[in-house]
């Protein structure tokens, strides 16, 4: 595929993303995220759920997306290695979240957890495809690494959340001790997912924006545990428990990543 077809495509996804979010956010038709599927989405409807404020972490991920799609049709840029191996996982990153916002809209749950999947494969090719590049300059230290970093960590936390709201949609108890361990063992693989894929990049941005909303979403699961309407010491503390680990093994992960190197002649 030709350089000017993926930089369309690119516009494209972002125009189904911004269509999306339109209507997924209740901008058109009324009623946010939170009042879809029932309430599913609530930040007190499961265990996982991130308390209210963490989800302004999305007015950072927007801009940063919206960035990245001028960003990529810049001509200092446009056959750049950043922006040629990065363009066909982020068109499908962009599009998923507003068809995610879409499908949750029309209340369809099991298809939100594997639109949310999806999402989370496209990210992971982008890192991927960043592993191991030289630095280009500020605009893709910042449309690329922090902004695509930031969108993981978060998708990370959001996609345990996603499952758990399918699961609670098909019946399973929200308060019962066995959802009480299944969401403490869910927050340990939170761990582990984090550290392995703060292993797989030595992008330090893109490392510091991931572990970042990792952090953010889990230090606000555990305030919603510990302070919100559906309460649970147990997920509180384990919450807050998976924020500290997840820090800490980001600053061993920054401190072994090597320096990017500038690429020569590269400021965009």
């Amino acid at each position: 595929m030709s350089t000017r077809a993926q930089q369309v495509l690119v516009t494209l996804a972002a125009v189904v993303w911004v269509g999306g979010t339109l209507l997924g956010t209740g901008v058109v038709a009324g009623g946010g995220v939170e009042t879809q599927g029932g309430g599913l989405f609530s930040d007190s409807a499961t265990l996982i759920a991130p308390q209210g404020p963490a989800f302004s972490i999305w007015s950072v991920i927007y801009l940063g997306l919206a960035g990245y799609v001028v960003w990529q049709w810049l001509p200092a840029v446009a056959g750049s290695r950043w922006a040629d191996v990065t363009r066909l996982p982020a068109a499908a990153a962009i599009a998923l979240n507003g068809i995610w916002l879409l499908v949750v809209f029309a209340g369809w749950i099991l298809v939100s957890v594997l639109v949310m999947l999806g999402i989370v494969v496209s990210l992971g090719l982008v890192l991927r495809a960043t592993a191991g590049l030289p630095r280009q300059g500020v605009g893709a230290d910042v449309w690329v690494s922090a902004t695509f970093g930031l969108y993981l960590g978060w998708i990370c936390v959001a996609t345990c959340a996603n499952i758990a709201s399918w699961l609670v949609g098909l019946g399973v108890a929200t308060d019962s001790a066995a959802s009480t361990w299944v969401t403490v063992a869910v927050l340990a693989a939170v761990v582990v997912i984090a550290t392995l894929l703060l292993r797989r990049t030595d992008q330090r941005l893109f490392q510091l924006g991931l572990a970042a909303a990792v952090v953010w979403g889990t230090a606000w699961v555990a305030s919603g545990r510990l302070t919100g309407e559906l309460r649970s010491e147990v997920v509180g503390v384990a919450a807050a428990l998976t924020a500290v680990v997840v820090a800490a093994v980001a600053v061993w992960a920054l401190a072994r990543s090597r320096p990017g190197v500038e690429g020569r002649g590269r400021t965009a």
